[in-house]
């Protein structure tokens, strides 16, 4: 499997951290992802890439994929308005990690889309949810978790109680969120090699999508949509043969 480099994966996650070097690409208008790969040099391969997420999860194989597992104890320090999305941000030296390949997978931040990026047979859920992890070597690893519109989710309104409404707003938050709420109990996923689905759309990604959906309310997810103005979820990119694995 490809995966991104070290320096790489560092500017890939700079850019999905801040709006300053990306503030020109969008989810409307002349900046819309069907754009992207005209925009900037940088972003060619949002066009040019094979491998590119999300994708909509229809035929899967068979594999004897270990169990996820997931170490997380601290919580995020920051929330942030970049502009694209609200994104959470661990401290430096962060202990939040999973187990993946028998290599520990650190949590850099986690951020929201709204409708899902990534579908399963053709259905968008209301929410999605990126971990982004890294390992020693740079390569990177998203978790994503689905939501449903249902149930308020008590977890996340300690996050949407300080929600940040101008773009670059940064928020200290207390180390009182238990990330444990914010993934299924039951965490059997599916597998696949993909891409970053923000600008520069860098590939070599390793993506694990939680088969299980938590609930936002319809609340909720007006608070997020509202606070985001428009939808931020690139569409579904072509799998060019790639296979998911489950």
């Amino acid at each position: 499997m490809k995966h991104v480099s070290g320096k790489a994966a560092l500017l890939a996650l700079s850019m999905v951290s801040t709006s300053a070097f990306a503030s020109h690409w969008s989810y409307e208008g002349e900046g819309a992802p069907e754009h992207w790969g005209e925009l900037d040099e940088a972003y060619r391969i949002c066009q040019s890439g094979m491998n590119q997420s999300p994708i909509d999860i229809e035929s899967t194989a068979k594999a004897h994929l270990s169990p996820l597992q997931t170490h997380y104890s601290e919580g995020p320090i920051t929330l942030t308005n970049n502009g694209h999305t609200i994104q959470a941000s661990e401290k430096a030296e962060t202990r939040d990690s999973i187990t993946l390949d028998n290599q520990t997978w650190t949590l850099q931040q986690f951020h929201f889309h709204a409708p899902s990026e990534n579908t399963i047979h053709g259905k968008k859920f209301a929410m999605e949810m990126h971990l982004v992890h890294k390992n020693a070597n740079g390569e990177l690893a998203v978790v994503a978790v689905m939501f449903d519109k249902g149930a308020a989710n008590a977890e996340l309104e300690k996050l949407w109680g300080v929600m940040p409404g101008q773009v670059d707003q940064n928020i200290s938050i207390k180390p009182n969120l238990d990330m444990n709420q914010l993934l299924p109990k039951n965490k059997t996923y599916w597998r696949f090699s993909g891409s970053l689905t923000t600008p520069p759309c860098s590939e070599g990604v390793t993506w694990i999508v939680l088969k299980h959906p938590l609930t936002i309310s319809a609340e909720q997810l007006e608070k997020f949509t509202h606070t985001m103005h428009h939808d931020n979820n690139r569409p579904v990119q072509s799998l060019h043969g790639r296979v998911v694995v489950e």
